[in-house]
């Protein structure tokens, strides 16, 4: 069982008097109303300046037993950059950092069409820079000492267009690497041809979620959230899988699979041009 609202709000009261916090919000899945009964809680803590470490490792050790710890900020990698795997009630509770100014910028990147892809552990796609606004968009505010939390809140309310056009001109990506990958096709070497599909399915996905005017936040579950959008090409995850399939070393079978990337690549350009009418 998840932890309930109360207790959240609770811990979020206690976490905005530690020393750098600034605000709480309640993020991911359960946010977002997309949870599963086993899903994590992530909650997201928001901080500017350095962080009060032993405070906020004391507070996590009173709300999550004495083995609870917290990282300092850069422990997980520059994007997700920190936090704690607590258990909170019997049930996982994330606490995530985010430094609200690095956050501020990309929210005003993305409102000026401005996006890069980066390296982070466990993202296999990279962190395109804009989720900290999405992020900020689709989180549910928990406390706010200073009230910066809910303004960035009210900039993201509408999905920029100068992005959703950016990513709708980024499918180039897409279609160049179905070029390259077939470089790889006659010496067999899947693991290659896969991770250009890999990348290329999650173009798509971000074109067709800017094209709906729809934060994307997470490469987990993106095709299938792309296939649920109004407009999508048909039978789009079901494609991506049977693509995927045929990636299996045999030449003939990856030349196949990189001819639906590239059927499926052109219908994304052709379906985000009607749903960005």
């Amino acid at each position: 069982m998840a932890v309930s609202d109360e207790r959240l709000r609770e811990m979020a009261a206690r976490l905005v008097e530690v020393p750098g916090v600034t605000a709480v919000t309640l993020s991911g899945s359960r946010a977002r109303g997309t949870h599963a009964p086993d899903s994590d809680t992530d909650v997201g803590l928001y901080y500017r300046g350095a962080l009060d470490l032993a405070a906020l490792g004391a507070l996590a050790r009173e709300v999550a037993g004495p083995s609870a710890r917290v990282t300092a900020p850069g422990e997980w990698g520059p994007w997700v950059d920190g936090g704690g795997w607590l258990t909170v009630d019997g049930a996982p509770v994330d606490w995530i950092y985010r430094d609200l100014d690095r956050v501020a910028r990309a929210v005003a990147d993305a409102g000026h069409g401005r996006y890069a892809f980066h390296a982070q552990a466990g993202h296999p796609l990279g962190v395109p820079d804009f989720t900290y606004a999405g992020e900020v968009a689709l989180s549910v505010v928990l406390a706010d000492a200073t009230g910066e939390f809910t303004a960035l809140q009210e900039r993201t309310r509408v999905y920029p267009a100068a992005l959703r056009d950016a990513l709708i001109a980024g499918l180039w990506e897409a279609d160049f690497l179905t070029g390259v990958a077939r470089k790889a096709v006659s010496r067999g070497d899947a693991a290659y041809v896969a991770g250009c599909l890999f990348r290329l399915v999650g173009v798509c996905a971000h074109a067709l979620h800017g094209a709906a005017g729809r934060w994307l936040v997470n490469e987990k579950g993106a095709i299938a959230s792309a296939a649920a959008l109004p407009g999508a090409p048909d039978r789009f995850r079901q494609r991506v899988d049977a693509m995927f399939a045929c990636v299996d070393g045999d030449p003939a079978h990856l030349g196949t699979a990189l001819d639906m990337a590239a059927d499926l690549v052109l219908e994304t350009a052709d379906a985000c041009a009607m749903m960005a009418r």
